[in-house]
């Protein structure tokens, strides 16, 4: 690998470069634990300027629970004889209401400390709904001269209450009813009304209620009902529509967005009738399911995936630092490769020797970029930001590789390159769908460049050997 004469050969400049280069990798693995690192702050400082004002919120509701008693046969065994005994047991009647229709306004705010921003928003829900009496109940096993309707219970969910505004409203018949807190029966999350449903045998009952929530992140419904209507207004302008539904009309502008669901109970799979042991959670459980799934970092990360049993809405920030920062990271290699290039270039066909030592610094200068475009990102965001590391790296490595390579004209060859280099990251950070195709064509147009340029290279150094002999 090495000539007579104590030179490195090609092949031995080649493979010192590739080793410095692997050398490398480790302070770009660390740049990526950095990033991490930051990310999870900036996570943990977001739950702390939204704390005590409310989550991600799930609404759910209106149900209609009625108690019952149910009697029930079970068969022991006294004295070696089968015996039969009946006892009564307690039960629920939870009634969907057969169409419902909601009205949200969001006005969203959007809060700092030092360097970290959160979405919080206050909401409304205006609506009613209508509960009708099943004529079916036979095939539930319910016998309706059991149902206890004067102790029947109207039954919200709300994820979090702690967003649930001072003055909610509910209307029965045009009649308001006093609230309880807890989605009823002791059990689940929202508020509920005791209420005397004995009407609801000859007519069908209209509920009016109009409640305030506040929260962050997303807004989202837990469909229940056979047809349901909600209708989502916001000056926020850039929405993430998921979960398991999607609005069958919207617009999104700068002014904000309208979203427009229709949702039927065949589409949900469910019945609007279905009963349960005293007790039962009936909307808490849907309700601990969905939040369990939505992302903890709602406002980077739209809650797209959330659940297949809500309709979520995420407002989300557009730019997202910390994924472009590690994206942009990921390419560390391609940067650090492109530049040793050139340095073998002008090692081997300009006759330039350039040590280790240089390699490793101009590549330590390479990593420096994404430390810098990292911390100037949480500060001026993300553009600005990678103006100014790219240019403070450009221009570093320019005068190093000049003085290194004996040149202005090498090190502007050098500047360029990165110059170049850095142009193209950004153009792929902004075609994510494309960047892989890119990225390959640059990578394969590189390679037959640099193919052709060394089609003539003793990589071995075996002529100079002979000459010598």
């Amino acid at each position: 690998m090495y000539a007579s004469d104590g030179q490195r050969s090609p092949g031995g400049k080649l493979l010192l470069a590739i080793l410095i280069g692997m050398a490398l990798a480790i302070p770009i693995f660390m740049v990526w634990a950095l990033v991490y690192d930051r990310q999870n702050q900036s996570n943990e400082a977001r739950v702390s300027i939204t704390e005590g004002w409310g989550g991600p919120q799930v609404m759910s509701g209106p149900v209609l629970v009625i108690p019952y008693k149910q009697l029930v046969s079970e068969k022991t065994e006294t004295n070696g004889k089968p015996v039969v005994r009946t006892r009564t047991i307690d039960k629920e009647l939870a009634l969907d209401p057969e169409a419902i229709d909601i009205a949200s306004k969001m006005k969203p705010e959007l809060r700092e400390r030092s360097i970290y921003r959160a979405v919080v928003y206050d909401a409304s829900a205006k609506g009613s709904a209508r509960f009708a009496f099943p004529a079916d109940l036979a095939r539930y096993g319910v016998d309706p001269a059991t149902l206890e309707l004067n102790r029947a219970e109207l039954r919200f969910g709300l994820s979090d209450p702690r967003g649930l505004g001072a003055n909610p409203s509910v209307k029965l018949d045009g009649r308001t009813v006093r609230l309880q807190p807890g989605a009823g029966g002791g059990q689940g999350s929202g508020f509920f009304a005791f209420v005397d449903a004995s009407t609801l045998r000859a007519k069908s009952l209209v509920i009016e209620f109009d409640y305030e929530l506040r929260g962050n992140s997303s807004v989202a419904l837990e469909p229940r009902g056979g047809d349901i209507h909600w209708q989502v207004a916001s000056s926020w302008p850039h929405p993430s529509f998921g979960g398991g539904f999607l609005p069958g009309n919207r617009t999104i502008s700068g002014k904000g967005f309208d979203a427009d669901y229709r949702i039927g109970n065949l589409s949900l799979g469910r019945t609007l009738v279905s009963t349960t042991d005293k007790g039962t959670t009936i909307l808490g459980a849907s309700l601990d399911q969905a939040m369990a799934e939505v992302p903890p970092d709602a406002s980077s990360e739209p809650p797209a995936a959330s659940s297949s049993e809500i309709a979520s809405i995420g407002l989300i920030q557009p730019v997202d630092l910390y994924s472009q920062v590690d994206r942009a990271t990921k390419y560390g290699f391609l940067f650090i490769g492109f530049t040793f290039m050139a340095l073998l270039m002008f090692d081997i066909i300009g006759g330039v020797r350039v040590s280790a030592v240089e390699y490793l610094l101009m590549g330590a200068a390479i990593v420096l970029f994404f430390v810098l475009l990292l911390a100037f990102a949480e500060v001026i965001g993300f553009t600005p930001a990678y103006v100014v590391a790219s240019a403070a790296i450009a221009g570093l490595n320019t005068a190093y590789s000049a003085a290194v390579l004996g040149s202005w004209k090498r090190g502007y060859v050098i500047g360029g390159l990165l110059i170049g280099l850095y142009a193209v990251l950004y153009i792929l950070l902004g075609l994510e769908a494309f960047s892989l195709l890119i990225g390959s064509v640059l990578l394969f147009l590189a390679l037959a460049g640099v193919m052709y340029a060394t089609r003539r290279i003793d990589w071995s150094g075996t002529a100079i050997q002979e000459a010598a002999a």
